[in-house]
């Protein structure tokens, strides 16, 4: 069974993941996942073409707490001119082996998330579209309190057609047991994919479960908070 893998953000902003001790109030808002039909994406001539140019896909948005919410990934065929890896606090900056930059940009009430890190926080060097090496990973992002705390969103990302049958959708079980479900949209002509949920104020995870195309379960995690 996969198991969905924990990453370590560009900043030291980057948001972290504690227990939260009371439900502060009830969830109800919703998530709206759009197609990925409905991007606009470049001409391709098959699905693992390499992009000509910058391509993005909104792969979740909504409102949760009274806020506007959205994620959405970048991928840079080339690595963009004026790029500089993020430093990360208290270690050297370190150039990483890759021809092209994917971005997960997440904004909380219009606040994009490690914004203090620069405008590529939040950017990894990938080796093209399909770059296999491209360790799939999740994370609770917030804008206050380092993330330790109030609204927050949790994202999957996920490496599309890495095997036969990958991550469809994914849902979280509340320790309430109310249950928020997305699916992974993916960044057209790549094999770079997300899901994202949002939590509200006062919400824990009692466990993160992900899911393929015939509804088996691939994961089950249980040390989200």
């Amino acid at each position: 069974m996969a198991r969905i893998k924990k990453y370590v953000a560009a900043t030291a902003t980057a948001a972290a993941l504690v227990a939260v001790p009371t439900m502060a109030q009830a969830f109800a808002d919703t998530v709206k996942v759009p197609a990925s039909a409905a991007s606009t994406p470049p001409t391709v001539t098959a699905s693992a073409a390499k992009p000509a140019a910058k391509v993005s896909e909104v792969v979740g948005s909504g409102v949760v707490d009274g806020k506007a919410w959205s994620v959405t990934l970048e991928f840079y065929p080339v690595v963009p001119k004026g790029y500089e890896v993020p430093a990360k606090a208290g270690f050297p900056v370190q150039e990483t082996a890759g021809s092209s930059l994917l971005c997960q940009r997440i904004v909380i009430g219009g606040v994009r998330v490690d914004h203090q890190g620069g405008d590529w926080s939040g950017c990894d060097l990938v080796s093209g579209a399909h770059d296999a090496s491209h360790l799939d990973g999740a994370g609770l992002h917030g804008v206050s309190d380092k993330g330790l705390s109030g609204t927050r969103i949790f994202v999957g990302r996920v490496s599309v057609g890495s095997h036969a049958q990958g991550v469809t959708r994914a849902e979280i079980t509340l320790k309430d047991g109310r249950r928020l479900k997305a699916e992974v949209n993916t960044v057209p002509g790549t094999g770079y994919g997300a899901f994202a949920i949002p939590l509200g104020k006062g919400q824990t995870i009692a466990a993160v479960d992900q899911y393929n195309a015939d509804n088996e379960r691939l994961s089950h995690d249980t040390f989200w908070r």
